[in-house]
């Protein structure tokens, strides 16, 4: 009995009973090493982008809605180009057409500044997404795949505008209707993530292949499935900006391109484009992936 009283009513402290020490180190998963090289690079980022960590939500919602400032400025200096398009070869009556593009002029450019002054984001964000479709709809570009993804995109970086809306109020005001709020922000956050990497997805899968492009495209994939499960969401973000932040400037410099040359208007499309799907990203980067992600779930666990 005294022995026992000695190691511990519970044999803490007596020698293993089959002999030797017990091994009490845990090797390390996969998952936890990325994790750990991930943070050391995520605290570096931090460091060197605190200068402009304040200005990031005012450059990303910019940023967001540039396409958008872009397309109407196009609609004004083409106003015959457009009208003769839309009448002629999508076959809508002149006075429709007319109305057509005032309508889009209109909602861009007041919707566009309300994000950008964040104020009304909810209907800004809805009079903007309203843009996307009936533009689609107006220039027959609705089964054009490319299209497609690129704006499910933007409407993702949209999404990233209202939910850095909702984070702002819940900090401004305080009380039981804000956990409704809270809510919306978590299931907008999360869709916002999902749609904004359909961009990538398109530039995988077009184009000419060669070693750089698979290079890139699998480290574009990696991050665009970190993004979807918020797993180190800031990292692989950050990396998702680089790579179409550098594509951008290396395929789509419509600054090249002669004034009426025919790829000109495309190529600066596809600019601004990437530009808005940045300013997703770079919101996303700011306010983080939100609750439906691994990386808050192993901050609770």
């Amino acid at each position: 009995m005294a022995q026992l009283r000695g190691q511990g009513s519970y044999g803490i402290g007596a020698p293993a009973p089959f002999g030797g020490d017990i091994d009490r180190r845990v090797e390390q998963s996969p998952l936890d090493a990325i994790r750990q090289q991930t943070s050391k690079i995520e605290d570096l980022l931090d460091t060197l982008s605190e200068p402009i960590k304040p200005f990031l939500p005012a450059i990303g919602r910019f940023l967001i809605v540039v396409t958008f400032i872009e397309d109407a400025l196009r609609i004004i200096t083409q106003w015959s180009d457009q009208l003769l398009y839309l009448h002629d070869y999508r076959h809508i009556p002149s006075g429709l057409t007319h109305l057509f593009l005032i309508a889009n002029v209109v909602v861009m450019a007041t919707c566009s500044t309300f994000v950008i002054i964040r104020r009304h984001s909810e209907y800004a964000v809805c009079g903007l997404m309203g843009v996307v479709v009936t533009q689609a709809i107006g220039y027959g570009l609705i089964f054009d795949l490319n299209f497609f993804l690129r704006n499910l995109s933007v409407m993702g970086g949209l999404l990233m505008v209202l939910s850095d809306s909702w984070v702002r109020k819940t900090k401004a005001f305080a009380g039981l209707p804000q956990l409704e709020e809270k809510d919306r922000k978590m299931y907008f956050q999360l869709a916002g993530r999902v749609l904004l990497i359909f961009l990538f997805i398109g530039f995988v899968f077009s184009g000419e292949w060669s070693v750089l492009r698979i290079i890139v495209s699998l480290l574009g994939l990696a991050a665009c499935v970190m993004v979807v499960v918020g797993f180190k969401a800031k990292f692989s973000a950050t990396l998702l900006v680089v790579i179409l932040s550098v594509f951008n400037v290396i395929v789509n410099n419509f600054w090249t391109l002669h004034e009426h040359h025919p790829h000109k208007d495309f190529a600066k499309y596809d600019f601004f484009q990437i530009l808005s799907i940045v300013g997703g990203l770079l919101l996303l980067v700011n306010s983080g992936p939100g609750q439906f992600s691994i990386d808050e779930k192993k901050k609770v666990y």
